[in-house]
């Protein structure tokens, strides 16, 4: 007998845990039609195909044709679990902050797939993050076993507080995900069940007390140069020398359009500083 070793022959050994096509038969969509590429919930079940991101359906299936039940086939057992899979996610706050160095760090870290994004932890919503945790439900629906891990570089790339951080955590559990931390005082892997869900509490203070510090130290910072006269923001246009120039010049009653032409700068800004030198 011979035996079948293409990717798609070892997918189709088993049924699919999303649109329920049974073993030897091609994954469908919504539709009933043929899909282009097995779910991957179901290559996942393949120790071989578990770092694959994806595994197309053969052109003999007639993908994105009406879907045709195959030959059934013997359902077989459940594959032993593999090495874990890492989904990985990066973040950073804005434009001007990079991700290379994150991703970096990720790469070396083996991870099957990475979502990355540059979006502030102010917004609530972070699509990269949703689409990381769907496919780790994903993985876990279809092989229970499997150990699945969430790996991002640091913890403060996840939430902006300790509640965002508690509430991340109890999705983890509810979905059997692991943490890995790859930076920072407790870095490692964390199961957010047992002793895990202790240390997810104590993450979640940490990355909030440490928040507020920055904050408190920076609002220190602009008090204490306020008080020496030092204050935020641009520096003015209009300098002592070019308010006094301007202040002549206005008396003499010379216009406000040519004066402030001259020093280069515009009417309601001199305007405004000839008001409050009044």
């Amino acid at each position: 007998m011979t035996t079948n070793t293409t990717p798609a022959d070892q997918v189709e050994r088993h049924p699919c845990p999303k649109c329920e096509a049974p073993a030897g038969s091609p994954c469908r969509t919504g539709a009933g039609k043929v899909a282009a590429n097995y779910h991957t919930g179901r290559f996942a079940l393949v120790p071989s195909l578990k770092a694959e991101l994806t595994v197309k359906t053969p052109a003999d299936r007639n993908p994105g044709k009406r879907w045709v039940q195959g030959e059934p086939v013997p359902v077989v057992a459940e594959a032993v679990p593999g090495a874990a899979i890492r989904i990985a996610y990066a973040r950073c706050s804005t434009v001007g902050q990079e991700l290379q160095s994150q991703l970096d760090i990720l790469a070396r870290a083996n991870c099957t797939r990475v979502f990355s994004e540059k979006i502030s932890t102010r917004v609530k919503e972070r699509p990269e993050l949703e689409k990381a945790l769907a496919l780790a439900r994903e993985i876990k629906t279809a092989a229970p076993n499997q150990p699945v891990i969430l790996t991002v570089v640091e913890m403060k790339r996840l939430a902006r507080n300790a509640a965002e951080l508690m509430t991340l955590s109890s999705t983890l559990q509810a979905d059997g995900i692991q943490l890995e931390l790859l930076s920072g005082p407790l870095q490692g892997v964390y199961d957010p069940n047992g002793a895990g869900a202790i240390v997810f509490a104590v993450l979640a203070v940490a990355a909030e007390v440490e928040r507020e510090g920055i904050r408190e130290k920076t609002l220190e910072g602009l008090d204490t140069a306020a008080r020496k006269g030092n204050h935020g923001g641009r520096p003015s246009v209009v300098d002592d020398d070019k308010l006094a120039i301007a202040r002549a010049r206005h008396a003499k009653g010379e216009s406000v359009t040519a004066i402030a032409k001259a020093l280069g700068i515009s009417r309601a800004t001199l305007y405004r500083h000839i008001g409050e030198s009044a």
